[in-house]
């Protein structure tokens, strides 16, 4: 069932919702009214603490510093590694080498696409390229891997590890092993080159798929130029418009977005190549085998067999609904299927919208993690320089006996030259730190790109930005509730087509537990063709352009023809992350809707449940097999675990990713 028509029963049955969603705006939460307040510029009277309360980064100059004295203490362990006998320090030591790293390359792997100052955005890039090409000179660092190749073949110390520091030790050397450890010295060489020029190449995609295309006023009606942003003489479009009800404002949004960009193109076309040639380098049949090693799916042909055509009624009801408002032109086009399958039901935005502001959706999550977890979210005011915004919040996340958890920090609201996509970064992983004794907290990012609150209104959601923030707060929670030893299986840090399982699973929680009881056939059928994308791109070379492949993929997967002129995939940012792996989505929602329905469809807030799913499922990070972790909470239930997606809907089972040693660089 779609989100549309979930919310409609809502708006039906209200009272069936806590109070909370129903109180006005004067009784709002501290957590509550940060969120629904327009936010007020911070006056900075006292020194400036740094982002993250870094105190070096209050200006771009102290990435240097920071970058400088990561790579000094990585020069520093090495050494220590390399110098002492096996056991567990070894794996400590890795971790906290790994550590070191992270914390600066991920920082900024986030400050190069989010903070709208350009000089912090260069600085932060610079950091990412640099400490990224030293990760990929450690990954085929013999000395390094041999100390732990000693620990792995030392079967009486390998004896007195626990469960967790063999299975860390393990992934470490899996990482070795993906990047040609194995190779002679000019090879080894070789596939550093082709990392590091993987790396340039995957920030250019990434950089330039997020920019807008332009064109001159002139060549579009002029009534429509009111709903697209200007500069001079020219339109700049940023986005699909995908909500909005005016036909041509869709399709000339549609056309100019996704408008081919030569340079992109090129950018695209040799980045596969070179994935491809890195994995044959190693020893993979293909880019895609050498992904898939270590995830659920860990056979390419499989992925590929597992994904069905489409068929001709996924697009009946919302091409029905077209017809009926537009009978004049009722041919369902590329852009119409998200506006119209919002409208499918006819709900009013004036009915619910009041219900959905995000400060009371904030609310809900608080009082759900609460009733689950024994979890709340607490506003903090951040200290001068620690955000990059003004509308920046931040959430401490505190457990009732735990004490604090960890960190959220929340750009939730739209700005020129920010990203137009959800998602989650760790900026720092949990771990137990063996040199001070304390738990290092996690700290995490939401970015969302919400409309901003007005002087009369809070910010409103619709039933798909509500899910999106549910399912980026599944995210967070997952990396809050693990309390791993080891920072390289914090969290999200673990098999890709399992990190999805935490935040799909939110969705659910995102409408009533009472009408939650299908998929939507359309969503999905979305995901299958991204999917099916993702796994062509990187399987075989084929003799090709990638828009040829787009062609093929879309006729056979979605359903509704290509748009001459347009080449989607120069939008689709997941080709990065995701490379290989988009199938995760469906992987994971085939999880999620098992552990929904078994353990929360009948009572969404049980507290067994809750800690049943954090202790079985969200503690481990990618600590314990993904397998291990679905067993274990379907054992409850006597459920048996097959290797099966449903992709239409009905109830299915089956059984920041590790992509280098230093796992989230």
């Amino acid at each position: 069932m779609s989100a549309c028509k979930r919310l409609l029963y809502i708006v039906k049955h209200r009272g069936i919702w806590p109070s909370i969603w129903r109180r006005n705006v004067t009784t709002w939460s501290p957590v509550g009214a940060a969120f629904n307040a327009k936010p007020h510029r911070r006056l900075e009277l006292f020194e400036k603490n740094g982002l993250f309360g870094v105190p070096e980064l209050s200006s771009p100059a102290g990435f240097e510093v920071t970058t400088k004295r990561a790579l000094k203490d990585t020069r520093e362990l090495v050494d220590k590694v390399c110098s002492s006998p096996p056991g567990a320090v070894t794996v400590e030591t890795f971790d906290q080498l790994s550590d070191g790293l992270c914390k600066v390359a991920d920082l900024a792997d986030f400050v190069k696409v989010a903070h709208p100052d350009p000089s912090f955005r260069e600085a932060a890039e610079k950091t990412c390229i640099e400490i990224g090409t030293v990760v990929e000179k450690l990954n085929t660092n013999v000395d390094l891997c041999r100390s732990l190749k000693n620990l792995l073949d030392n079967k009486e110390v390998l004896a007195q590890l626990d469960p967790e520091t063999r299975k860390v030790a393990e992934l470490f050397m899996f990482d070795f092993a993906i990047s040609g450890i194995h190779l002679d010295e000019k090879l080894r060489k070789e596939a550093v080159k082709l990392h590091v020029k993987l790396l340039d190449l995957n920030n250019e995609f990434l950089m330039g798929s997020h920019l807008p295309n332009r064109i001159a006023k002139s060549a579009i009606p002029e009534h429509i130029h009111c709903h697209f942003a200007t500069e001079g003489s020219f339109i700049q479009i940023g986005g699909l418009h995908a909500e909005s009800s005016n036909d041509l404002v869709r399709e000339v949004a549609y056309r100019i977005f996704l408008y081919p960009n030569s340079d992109l193109m090129e950018c695209l076309e040799e980045l596969l190549k070179c994935r491809n040639k890195l994995a044959k380098l190693v020893g993979y049949e293909s880019y895609a085998h050498r992904a898939l090693q270590g995830t659920m799916q860990s056979h390419q042909p499989l992925i590929l067999n597992l994904f069905p055509y489409r068929t001709a009624i996924d697009f009946e009801m919302i091409k029905d609904m077209k017809t009926k408002l537009n009978p004049h032109n009722a041919e369902l086009m590329p852009w119409d299927p998200p506006y119209f399958s919002g409208v499918l039901y006819n709900i009013e935005p004036s009915l619910y919208s009041p219900y959905f502001s995000l400060g009371s959706c904030m609310e809900g999550l608080n009082s759900l993690f609460t009733q689950l977890y024994g979890v709340s979210i607490m506003s903090e005011h951040p200290s001068a320089g620690e955000v990059w915004n003004d509308d920046v919040r931040k959430l401490a996340v505190v457990h009732e006996t735990e004490g604090l958890l960890g960190y959220i920090y929340c750009d939730f609201f739209h700005r020129a030259n920010k990203p137009h996509q959800d998602c989650h970064f760790t900026i720092r992983g949990g771990r137990q730190c063996q040199e001070s004794g304390q738990y290092q907290l996690p700290l995490v990012v939401l970015m969302l790109s919400l409309p901003h609150p007005t002087k009369s209104a809070p910010t409103l959601l619709t039933p798909s930005m509500m899910e999106n923030l549910f399912h980026e707060m599944g995210h967070a929670m997952h990396s809050m509730l693990g309390r791993t030893r080891y920072q390289h299986t914090t969290g999200t840090r673990c098999a890709t087509d399992f990190a999805e399982v935490p935040s799909i699973l939110m969705e659910y929680f995102a409408t009533d537990y009472r009408v939650v009881n299908q998929f939507a056939r359309h969503y999905q059928t979305g995901q299958i063709f991204y999917s099916a994308l993702d796994q062509m791109y990187h399987g075989k070379p084929q003799n090709r352009s990638t828009t040829d492949i787009l062609k093929d993929m879309q006729q056979k997967f979605y359903g509704l023809p290509y748009t001459p002129n347009t080449a989607w995939q120069l939008r689709f940012s997941h080709l990065i992350g995701y490379g290989a792996k988009y199938y995760s989505y469906l992987m994971s929602r085939a999880v999620a809707s098992m552990v929904w329905k078994q353990c929360f469809v009948q009572d969404p807030l049980n507290r067994d449940m809750g800690e049943r799913y954090r202790r079985e499922m969200l503690a481990h990070g990618g600590g314990k097999e993904p397998m291990l972790m679905v067993e274990g909470m379907s054992r409850f239930f006597h459920v048996k675990i097959i290797c099966s997606i449903d992709f239409v809907g009905r109830p299915a089972l089956c059984s920041n990713s590790h992509s280098s040693l230093l796992a989230t660089v």
